[in-house]
């Protein structure tokens, strides 16, 4: 496939048209305005998109499927109606389909600006919290505590961790992690023969924990192995709900490894094993029927398998309905408005940035009480604004998100790669905002 070096209103029509959307379907997935991308079909060769177009035409097209690539290049190649395209560059009387000027575009004063820019911004910039501790205690021998706590000592202080968890205090979280892991053993072999399986359910919570905060700062293997202790513990308390909660860390691990098809397979198998076990009879089991089924979704989205992600959205929805209240029952912060914020985290993972925005606008905040989620919501609408080149706005989202919870921010690969897109692309004082913003929050560029 050719590369596009500068969109025409004839370039962009090809793109819409291999992308089978109309006029109204194309501009709402662009961000823009239905009389722009009608504009450029009527004017073909004779207009050039503005910057943020140009920028959002380019994610459109890299984040394309095979077939509509090929499409779009026999579009390109033959015309928007059949006739051999002009392979002349734009001329330089073409109208540009913006009133601004060009400031701060890809020339090479620009190009030396932004990267003294970013070695500015690397320096003192921190990286994520260690997790070597984390690690030894997850793989290495380590001596039991001096003092073995009780079952119900164990219970308040995995508890602690959830909440900080979902807090967003990371480093916190690290240094309970790395104290608890040691602990599961000995509590275990102390407690009273029908306390066992109460300790083996917080075994797989904290071991939920410890693969969460793994994946959160990239280290997808070692995440794996943290989810694979989380259903074995679980298994081992023969209680249906941890199972399928355990199950919920090991879809989102499987993810992250790229197993995308797998983690859709495990999601709605484990779901249809604990609604056959609890007939979802307990407030517990139903929230988490409902966040699995979730995870479910979020992964055949990854898969570009609309129907089965809609699907499953539905029967989330049925559950959000069920429970009857935005809630936090077995820590999966379940209910309506978490359905919601899965609809957005959908639609930008299918492509629809539009629609990921303007579900992301109906969100009630008041409802979204866990800071993990709210910053979650604004990463998504930041990613949703940069990919369609309205950096301003996606750096607004981004800064809302530091100002939730600094550590997620800091610590997040996703985050990384959000900033870099935006200290590459925008252009002029946006751009130099983003890289302060990043050198102020620490994010490594």
């Amino acid at each position: 496939m050719a590369a596009v070096t500068t969109w025409t209103g004839r370039d962009a029509t090809a793109l819409r048209q291999a992308s089978r959307m109309s006029v109204t379907a194309f501009a709402e997935h662009l961000g823009a305005a239905r009389r722009t991308v009608a504009k450029w079909s009527s004017q073909g060769d004779g207009v050039v998109p503005r910057a943020d177009m140009q920028a959002a035409l380019d994610t459109v097209l890299a984040r394309a499927t095979p077939g509509v690539r090929a499409r779009f290049d026999a579009l390109r190649a033959t015309g928007t109606s059949g006739a051999p395209m002009s392979t002349t560059p734009p001329r330089s009387g073409t109208a540009a389909d913006t009133g601004e000027d060009r400031h701060g575009g890809s020339d090479s004063d620009g190009d030396v600006r932004r990267r003294d820019l970013l070695r500015g911004a690397a320096v003192g910039v921190a990286a994520a919290p260690s997790v070597a501790p984390l690690l030894d205690a997850l793989v290495s021998p380590r001596r039991p505590p001096a003092a073995v706590p009780s079952v119900e000592q164990l219970s308040r202080d995995v508890a602690a961790v959830k909440r900080d968890y979902q807090a967003c205090r990371y480093e916190r979280v690290l240094t309970q992690l790395t104290r608890l892991l040691p602990a599961l053993d000995p509590v275990r072999t102390s407690a009273e023969a029908g306390r066992q399986a109460r300790v083996d359910v917080l075994a797989a919570d904290l071991y939920h924990v410890v693969g969460s905060v793994l994946l959160k700062v990239g280290d997808r293997g070692m995440a794996l192995v943290a989810a694979e202790r989380s259903a074995r513990a679980a298994g081992a308390s023969q209680d249906p709900v941890a199972v399928a909660a355990s199950a919920r860390i090991m879809t989102h691990a499987l993810m992250s490894n790229g197993h995308d098809a797998q983690a859709v397979t495990l999601a709605g198998n484990a779901a249809g094993v604990l609604d056959r076990d609890t007939r979802l009879r307990s407030a517990d089991a139903v929230a988490v029927y409902g966040a699995l089924v979730l995870r479910g979704t979020v992964a055949a989205a990854r898969r570009d398998d609309r129907d089965t992600a809609h699907s499953m959205l539905d029967e989330a929805t049925r559950a959000a309905t069920r429970l009857g209240y935005d809630g936090n029952d077995r820590w999966t912060g379940f209910g309506a408005t978490n359905v919601l914020l899965h609809q957005v985290n959908v639609a930008l993972t299918l492509g629809d940035a539009g629609t990921a925005i303007a579900i992301a606008r109906t969100v009630p905040l008041d409802k979204v009480t866990l800071a993990e989620r709210k910053v979650s919501l604004y990463l998504d609408v930041a990613r949703a604004y940069t990919q369609w080149g309205r950096h301003e706005h996606g750096l607004t989202a981004l800064r809302t998100a530091y100002e939730v919870a600094p550590e997620e921010i800091r610590c997040r690969p996703a985050v990384q790669r959000i900033a870099d897109d935006l200290a590459t692309h925008a252009t002029g004082s946006v751009r130099t905002a983003a890289v302060a913003f990043a050198q102020t929050a620490r994010i490594p560029l």
